[in-house]
């Protein structure tokens, strides 16, 4: 993940890379994927991303899957057994990890049809499917009329805050928080999130102090923090938050995602052995 692209204004254009599949007939140094960033014929040439326990499609979804959602899924904190809600679903390719990683069962709440579709193809297509639950709802409402708990919530929420938008309205939606400001996602997990549960997210690393600021206000602790970086002169671009009811000891950590370009670090390749093509043995 290198110096990603600015707009004229200097806001980031965007906070993630995303993966090429070896479909298109390209691969990297290490066999089976490229990265670039995301072009006019991302859709036509790049419609599945094949993982090495599912796959997902994404051809008509607002957002890819890019580096840092895998890597966030790929760290998830999910115990085996757990219920687990993910909230702003997408592709479901976060519930899937999840119940790779050992979730008894997961609800996905995707407010757009397109994803929502693709979901639900995805899921069934799984060998999990019987554990994944989608739902087309928008989460404010969900909530309302859900009265459960969950163990583990995850969310990679809309991230931009009074930016300018592009034309796409799916992107436009999967990318900005007018659907699903911050005090609302807050407010959700509060009711839904069970009393030893664990509320894990992913938002641009200079949201934290606001976000954190609001959650403790509801009364949630931060226990844990993971800056991703590109790469070592890279500055972190998104954090992964986890959150919990009570307190614990606060852990902090940079994640350095690669050594050079397509080239994964240590600590990076640790957490996605077990997801992607190129480390299958």
């Amino acid at each position: 993940m290198e110096q990603l692209p600015r707009r004229k204004n200097g806001r980031i254009a965007s906070l993630c890379k995303h993966f090429y599949n070896a479909a298109d007939g390209q691969k990297d140094q290490s066999g089976g994927y490229i990265f670039r960033r995301k072009s006019p014929k991302f859709n036509k040439t790049m419609s599945t991303f094949h993982f090495q326990q599912f796959s997902v499609l994404q051809k008509h979804s607002g957002m890819k899957i890019c580096t840092d959602a895998v890597l966030f899924g790929a760290m998830a904190p999910v115990k085996q057994g757990d219920q687990v809600l993910d909230i702003g679903a997408g592709t479901g390719v976060l519930s899937l990890m999840a119940v790779q990683l050992g979730a008894a069962k997961v609800t996905a709440v995707e407010l757009t049809q397109q994803a929502y579709q693709e979901a639900d193809i995805n899921f069934n297509n799984s060998r999990w499917a019987e554990r994944l639950e989608i739902v087309h709802q928008d989460i404010q409402s969900f909530a309302l009329t859900i009265e459960r708990q969950y163990d583990l919530i995850i969310s990679n929420p809309p991230f931009f805050e009074n930016h300018s938008k592009t034309i796409n309205t799916l992107r436009n939606t999967a990318r900005h928080t007018d659907q699903l400001p911050f005090a609302d996602l807050i407010g959700i997990a509060g009711r839904l999130l069970s009393p030893q549960g664990l509320f894990y997210l992913l938002i641009p690393a200079h949201a934290v102090e606001k976000f954190s600021a609001q959650a403790s206000a509801a009364g949630f602790y931060l226990t844990k923090r993971t800056d991703f970086r590109g790469l070592a002169h890279n500055d972190a671009k998104v954090s992964a938050l986890t959150f919990s009811r009570t307190t614990a000891a606060f852990t902090e950590k940079l994640l350095t995602i690669y050594n050079s370009h397509g080239i994964y670090s240590q600590d990076s390749e640790a957490y996605l052995t077990d997801f992607l093509l190129r480390f299958a043995k």
